[in-house]
């Protein structure tokens, strides 16, 4: 097949191609290059570049296959020696491709080539230009057969014009506007992206891409910083991503009452600081109390066995035995390990999901697989019509995250699930016999204020949930100065967790998303919060933890694939937790969960 590729590459094989089965973009770069940008980037929430995408090295270059088209500024961005690589395109099965993917390869083609397309019903060629794409884009939808494979040379800039593209943007609204003939979930699809199209349609492609710079010196920053310990280091490029930010929401024709609302909606669709305040008020009333009645008043429990050594390998066979009582479809799994442990997918059948070992603490990667196989189930049982009109992975951050900390904490810190896998625990690890499956239990649900938040327990872990809401809340509301950051860092860890915050790279640098992503804190305790409210529900039609305690985790996952995984990429969360429970949340339902279970657990009189 004639890919058009660097000559020096053209004996690679098309089996690299086949990696995409449905639509991909690879970068060819100097060889070398990735390493560096991984290890700068390892942290999945750093820009998405590294998630959803695997490299491979071919003679002098090195591919990035990528699934998201928004990941290549970013990448171009980074690499400024790199500020022209070459984009392939792939569509394979267009059968299943939908409208929401053909402008992009139109819009590609306008700007960058010559190329032309193969009309699939008259099977001729058809020349890509304004005045027919729109007649080639309705052809398309859902109805192509055949495989269309073109390659353009595209500069750094160039990529915000693509995305602010007239065509594009006509394409998106005509769907919008008249969407006969579509499916409810193709309607779905095209609404996602029109509202995409309205929240940035008064921002020029400059003020996006100097925006997106802004992000990536951000990024640079805030590494030097934590590692120097030192907020003064990063305290002007998180101000300036605080201005590109509001000016943003300034330009967008739809306002909120606050900017912190406006990115409160982007993450959680129609969620506002009202109902938050609400929601974190509750937890910091009722939670603040109960942890420092545990560290005053909770009965010693034994964790001394927690730092045993357990065999890499075992612990390895372990994970995979995880996933596959989840209910993972193994067919269409990949585990491997990484610094920061990461899900992601190629579609239904190609869901990768990443863990990290560690020799003397074998538990960290139980709850970690357990977590991130919660992420792999959610891709791989979303339906099938979803994935073929491109509306799958459109649930909010919460959603996701419900199904995720349901399976690391619900189901996995449960007395039956510690029950199930206590005799399996013993054969792994070699120097458990001393130890008690009650023991077991208490230990992996010990509750302790810590200083870092993915290091956290179940009940502390939405205690920094809130105090990361509370700062990020005043700071993008202007209520307070980049400055003051670091201090109310440091005294609200003291007031709500009774800790001393050494430095700021154990205190207010220790997460990435203050790098861009304001706003996107809460999705993960309202995870917390839909799990339990969900769990509740679900126990109404079957003894969910006797299910458990008899290793027949299979019945909470199909459980999930009627009610929870069918909708969520279609629905709004308040719609899709009313669709759930009858009812929108409730944290009453979480903390009293909480109260119970920690009570019990500490023997709290």
């Amino acid at each position: 097949m004639n890919m058009g590729l660097p000559a020096k590459d053209s004996q690679m094989s098309e089996d690299i191609l086949h990696i995409m089965n449905i639509l991909r973009y690879q970068i060819f770069a100097p060889a070398g290059t990735m390493s560096t940008f991984q290890q700068d980037t390892r942290d999945s929430h750093a820009s998405g570049v590294v998630v959803g995408s695997t490299c491979s090295t071919h003679g002098s270059y090195q591919i990035v296959h990528m699934c998201d088209f928004r990941h290549l500024p970013a990448f171009c961005s980074y690499f400024r020696s790199c500020c022209t690589c070459t984009v392939y395109i792939r569509y394979q099965s267009l059968k299943s491709i939908t409208a929401v993917q053909i402008h992009i390869v139109i819009c590609f083609r306008e700007k960058f080539c010559h190329n032309r397309i193969s009309n699939p019903v008259t099977e001729r060629p058809v020349w890509i230009s304004r005045e027919n794409s729109v007649q080639v884009f309705s052809i398309l939808i859902g109805k192509t057969h055949g495989t269309v494979l073109e390659s353009c040379s595209v500069h750094q800039a160039d990529h915000y014009d693509i995305s602010c593209d007239l065509l594009r943007i006509q394409l998106i609204c005509k769907l919008h506007e008249d969407s006969e003939g579509l499916t409810e979930v193709q309607k779905k699809a095209v609404e996602h992206k029109y509202d995409e199209y309205i929240k940035s349609k008064n921002e020029s492609a400059k003020f996006a891409y100097e925006m997106n710079l802004a992000s990536s010196k951000a990024y640079g920053e805030w590494l030097a910083a934590k590692k120097a310990a030192d907020f003064s280091l990063y305290r002007n490029s998180m101000a300036t991503l605080i201005d590109f930010t509001r000016r943003s929401i300034d330009l967008r024709d739809e306002k909120k009452p606050t900017y912190y609302d406006s990115l409160l909606d982007d993450y959680e669709k129609g969620n506002d600081h009202v109902q938050l305040d609400a929601f974190f008020g509750a937890l910091k009333e009722r939670i603040v109390p109960l942890m420092k009645r545990i560290v005053a008043e909770g009965k010693p429990i034994r964790e001394d066995f927690l730092t045993r050594s357990c065999p890499i390998p075992e612990q390895e066979a372990f994970s995979k035995y995880l996933l596959r009582i989840e209910g993972l479809r193994e067919s269409a799994l990949v585990l491997m390990t990484t610094e920061h442990p990461f899900t992601t997918n190629f579609g239904a059948n190609d869901v990768r999901v990443t863990t990290h070992y560690f020799e003397d603490n074998f538990i960290s990667n139980i709850f970690s697989t357990l977590h991130e196989g919660g992420h792999a189930l959610f891709m791989q049982n979303e339906p099938q019509e979803f994935y073929a009109n491109h509306a799958a992975n459109a649930m909010s951050n919460a959603m996701h995250e419900t199904i995720s900390r349901f399976y690391e904490n619900l189901i996995g810190r449960s007395e039956a699930f510690i029950h199930f896998v206590y005799p399996k625990l013993l054969e792994i690890s070699g120097n458990l016999s001393d130890v008690s499956e009650r023991e077991l239990y208490e230990a992996v649900n010990i509750a302790r204020p810590s200083l870092i938040r993915t290091e956290a327990d179940e009940l502390t872990y939405s205690l920094h949930i809130l105090i990361r809401y509370e700062l990020e809340k005043a700071f993008i509301n202007g209520d307070i100065t980049v400055d003051k950051i670091p201090a109310l860092w440091n005294a609200k860890y003291k007031e709500y967790l009774g800790i001393d915050v050494p430095n700021d790279a154990n205190g207010c640098l220790q997460d990435v998303h203050w790098t861009g992503m304001f706003g996107y804190f809460p999705s993960y305790a309202l995870g917390n919060a839909y799990g339990v409210q969900i769990l509740r529900t679900m126990q109404k039609d079957f003894d969910v933890f006797a299910a458990v305690e008899r290793g027949e985790l299979s019945k909470v996952a199909d459980w999930l694939r009627e009610y929870v995984f069918s909708c969520a990429s279609v629905m709004d969360p308040d719609e899709w937790i009313r669709h759930i429970t009858g009812e929108s949340l409730n944290p009453d339902y979480y903390l009293s969960y909480l109260e119970e279970k920690y009570s019990k657990l500490y023997e709290l009189k």
